[in-house]
């Protein structure tokens, strides 16, 4: 299948450059990854943007996201960690270098506490209509969903990573929460079926990334994994899942954006 047949906003990606900070998470220290290694990664892809996501390793930092936003234009955003603490004037500076999420990663640490959820999504979306976005076990979703869908924007990373707990992912995305369809290696269940069960519960619900470098994955990113959205959704609604979705979802409420459907 010829890859460039179809326009991508990656969903979700990493950059990781060793010239600004790093902190060991369990030990852990990515590879660099660089801007210039994503381009050329990616160099096989109609590739129309993207969101670059911070890691657990990348904790507070913004210099290397505003770095990375810089050097990748301005079609790519950013979805950073952030403490509660944050003032006003910093989220606004953040808003304006392209910034466009907040991340909790309960998965691994290096985000702030999710008891400041509920506070931060609401504060962010507010000031400048920032959704919030989880790395999280779905078998943790059960206690969060209540929160979850009282909130007015929501994604989830690695559709939900697990297979129990999959069934009150998938209540969330028919409330409207957003799903990426990323990480396919490091799941633990048949990726096809989760695909179509997410794509007939909301058809806004599905945004494709990459997940590139793929740090601490079973099994890395493959272009397989693009080729089998196509052949489990049918081309018409992969385009949905792979440009139209995200372009709509990052570009937030009343934005005047770079991205457009």
């Amino acid at each position: 299948m010829a890859r460039r047949h179809f326009k991508l906003f990656d969903a979700h990606l990493h950059i990781i450059d060793r010239c600004f900070p790093l902190v060991a998470n369990n030990g852990y220290l990515p590879d660099a990854f660089t801007a210039a290694d994503y381009l050329a990664r990616m160099a096989g892809y109609t590739l129309a943007g993207g969101a670059v996501v911070s890691g657990s390793f990348q904790a507070f930092d913004q210099q290397y996201l505003v770095a990375a936003l810089r050097q990748l234009g301005p079609t790519f955003v950013g979805v950073t960690q952030l403490p509660a603490t944050v003032t006003d004037a910093e989220l606004l500076d953040l808003d304006r270098v392209g910034v466009r999420a907040v991340r909790f990663n309960l998965k691994r640490g290096g985000s702030e506490e999710v008891g400041q959820l509920d506070r931060m999504a609401r504060r962010v979306y507010d000031l400048v209509g920032w959704h919030v976005e989880l790395y999280v076990d779905s078998r943790e979703l059960a206690g969060l969903a209540a929160t979850l869908a009282a909130l007015p924007a929501v994604s989830i990373d690695h559709l939900g990573l697990a297979r129990d707990g999959f069934g009150a992912l998938l209540r969330l995305a028919e409330q409207g929460v957003r799903v990426k369809a990323t990480g396919f290696g490091r799941v633990d269940f048949d990726v096809r079926t989760a695909l179509r069960e997410l794509d007939a519960a909301n058809p806004e619900a599905l945004l494709f990334g990459t997940d590139l470098p793929s740090t601490r994955a079973p099994r890395p990113y493959a272009d397989d994994d693009f080729t089998l959205v196509v052949d489990t959704l049918g081309e018409e609604r992969a385009r949905q899942v792979f440009y139209d979705n995200a372009a709509r979802f990052y570009a937030g409420p009343a934005r005047s954006s770079t991205i457009s459907p």
